[in-house]
Parts: structure tokens; sequence; C-alpha cells
């Protein structure tokens, strides 16, 4: 059995990136440890339960209902605090997205930045999907001064994801899609060394990847580090991760 951390904000993370790793991870026996700022329990953009507009844009039923089942797992109700993680006692390491304004919290974390750089550093696996990519972005690598993404091949949010998802959703819900004024993609590309180290993947707004097919998804693989784009990746994304772990 390995031990997987999972730090989260309070509130506003993405259900699927959060419930579909956990699925599959608790399925073949490996420990889920989750962290809060202060030990809160969290919860997920509540938006995503229900649909964002008209019931549309938000979770699949699937991973919803794994979302039901994790709310009653004790390791999410008592999630431990970002300060106590201990990040040479984990085995692997996953940073999940989401867009609402609750994870500038977590996005933000100096804190948090400084434990996602020590992990980074051990060279033990380590997954970044979405905005979760950001938290790479910014910790600083102790060693070098440059972000923990600076050599790396990776993938995250793309921007024409982010700005179709705003362009639909901004005369009901503002800047819902936009946790910032720049893009996740901008932002990922500028704390890289070269910019061929960055990787779109297939243009599609839709396709989404499934507990039984790949087809839709799309992840990149650097050695121990696997990123993601969008909650469609989520099944592959973890996979993926799974395979390192053995």
């Amino acid at each position: 059995m390995k031990r997987i951390l999972v730090p989260l904000p309070d509130a506003d993370f993405d259900t699927t990136e959060v419930a579909v790793p956990w699925k599959l991870f608790r399925r073949v026996g490996h420990e889920v440890v989750f962290a809060t700022e202060e030990g809160a329990t969290p919860s997920c953009d509540p938006l995503l339960l229900r649909g964002v507009l008209f019931g549309q844009l938000g979770a699949e039923p699937e991973p919803r209902r794994f979302y039901e089942e994790l709310r009653r797992d004790r390791a999410f109700e008592r999630p431990m605090r970002w300060r106590d993680i201990d990040p040479g006692t984990f085995d692997a390491c996953v940073l999940p997205g989401g867009h609402a304004p609750g994870m500038k919290q977590y996005l933000g974390s100096e804190a948090l930045m400084e434990k996602v750089a020590a992990f980074a550093a051990t060279a033990r696996p380590l997954g970044a999907i979405c905005h979760g990519t950001l938290l790479l972005a910014r910790a600083t690598d102790p060693a070098s001064g440059k972000s923990v993404l600076y050599k790396r091949r990776t993938t995250c949010l793309p921007a024409y994801m982010e700005r179709t998802a705003y362009f639909l959703t901004a005369w009901k819900l503002g800047r819902y899609y936009r946790t910032y004024p720049a893009y996740v993609e901008e932002e990922v590309r500028a704390a890289l060394e070269r910019p061929e180290q960055f990787e779109r993947g297939p243009l599609h707004l839709t396709t989404r990847g499934t507990d039984t097919d790949d087809a839709g998804a799309f992840v990149v693989e650097d050695g121990s580090y696997v990123s993601a784009r969008w909650p469609g990746d989520a099944y592959l994304f973890a996979r993926k991760l799974l395979g390192r772990l053995g």
C-alpha cells in the first residue's frame, strides 16, 4: 500500500479532479491523505454538482457518485493541516485543480508551495491537473531558484478551453471561469525554460476519457511527473500515476 498526499482548499476544488483519482487509488488499496490549510473538511465547487449553466458544464454522473462516496471517507472528513505535511512520508502527491474563487486559498499559498517544492525534490510520483499545475509553476526549487516546472515537460488547462468557458458563461456568472487575470497556460509557459516544453494536446471541448476508454484523454509524462489539462483527463491521469506507484 502506498501513501498519497492530496492538498486541497477549503472550498471550490473540481469534483472530478479529486473524486476520480481518489476512487482509482482506493480501488487498488492505496491510502489517500487529504490536507487543508487548517484541517477543515473541504467541499467541492457546488456548481459542478448541479450544473454550471442550465444544468450543463458540471461533473459527469459517475464522478458525482464517486464524490458522494468520498465525502464519507474519514481521511476526507478529517484532513491534516498544510503546515504539518512532511513530504518525505508520502509516496506520491496529486495537485487537483478548480477555477472558482475558493481555489485562490490553495493556489496562492506560499506555505503550500514550499511543501510542494520539497516533495518535487524527492523525485517521487507527482501529478498536477488543470489549475493544480499553477502550484508547481509558482513553487520555487530552492537549489536553482527557478520554478519547479522550469526543466519539465508539462500541460495544463489550455487557454482556448479557459477562454471558451468564460465567453459562454460571463453573461450569467461574470469571471467565474477566470480565476486570475492571466490564463493558466500563460503563467505555466512563463515558468518553463523553453516554449517547446509545453504541450497543449488535441483541440476539443467536449470529449472526455472514462473509466473504460482513454480515447478522449491527454496527459504529459516526464519521468515521475504527470500532468493533465482538465476533468476530461482525470481517469487517464490517475492511471498513469498508478503505473508509477507500481
